[in-house]
């Protein structure tokens, strides 16, 4: 029985070593060489010390935690509405469904949306506004991050609400309780999981965007995402980039343990 096991185990372990383990070890030799391949630390030195990569490292904490904040503030009200409502499965489903489309569809999608000639501004030429510089602003980054984050959100709120006994909140009521107060020592206690879930969910992968920074954004949204696609694909400065791997994936790593 225990061979049959460890037969099983043999696809897992060769898919984790090859393509999780492997790739880290790689980014960490990287990290710690020059272009000769000669051990150095200068790497890490002029990243703390050079204030450019700093600034890239808040600004992607930063809009990391706008883009989990109004995330959470949409997906909240709207899985428990969701639990309220009939056929939940047909609304799950229309809520996963843009999952399905590849990512980079649905950023050139925007794109023809928010640019100068874009559906939305159209719309705002009704109204005598326009045109309106929407694309390549922080704005576009923020509210493209959150369309695509917010199934990522709302799921596990929704598991997490829905597994609520109905009989507690009824509880809270029938005890004088406002709907505030029950949201807040009721519904908001017993729904952490999933909240804290979707939080994980949705910041960890929000520090390391890149494609959308650059699709979306322009230049004008810099975060260390942006800056290791920079080193890797157009300075060819991989120990550099490698770097900012090493440093990105132990901030993420931080992150999780905190939670």
């Amino acid at each position: 029985m225990k061979t049959k096991k460890a037969f099983f185990l043999i696809p897992y372990l060769m898919w984790i070593i090859l393509f999780v383990i492997l790739p880290i070890l790689l980014i960490l030799w990287y990290s710690f060489t020059n272009s000769s391949n000669d051990f150095t630390l200068n790497n890490y030195v002029t990243f703390f010390r050079n204030g450019t990569f700093l600034k890239m490292m808040i600004n992607s904490f930063w809009y990391a935690f706008l883009i989990t904040l109004i995330t959470l503030l949409i997906s909240y009200p709207a899985a428990y509405f969701l639990t309220k409502m009939k056929n939940q499965q047909l609304w799950l489903l229309l809520i996963i469904l843009p999952t399905w489309i590849n990512l980079l569809l649905k950023a050139y999608a925007f794109i023809g949306i928010l640019g100068s000639n874009g559906l939305a501004n159209k719309f705002l030429h009704l109204f005598g506004i326009g045109p309106v510089n929407i694309l390549f602003t922080d704005f576009a980054f923020i509210f493209v991050a959150t369309y695509i984050e917010i199934p990522f959100m709302i799921l596990p709120i929704f598991n997490a609400i829905k597994e609520i006994n109905p009989a507690v909140i009824q509880a809270s009521e029938d005890l004088g309780a406002s709907r505030w107060q029950t949201f807040r020592y009721v519904l908001w206690p017993l729904s952490r999981p999933g909240v804290e879930s979707g939080v994980q969910a949705i910041f960890i992968p929000s520090l390391s965007l890149f494609m959308l920074t650059r699709l979306i954004g322009g230049n004008r949204v810099i975060t260390l995402g942006t800056a290791i696609e920079e080193y890797f694909m157009t300075t060819m400065n991989w120990n550099m980039g490698a770097t900012i791997g090493v440093i990105l994936i132990v901030l993420m790593v931080l992150v999780m343990l905190l939670y």
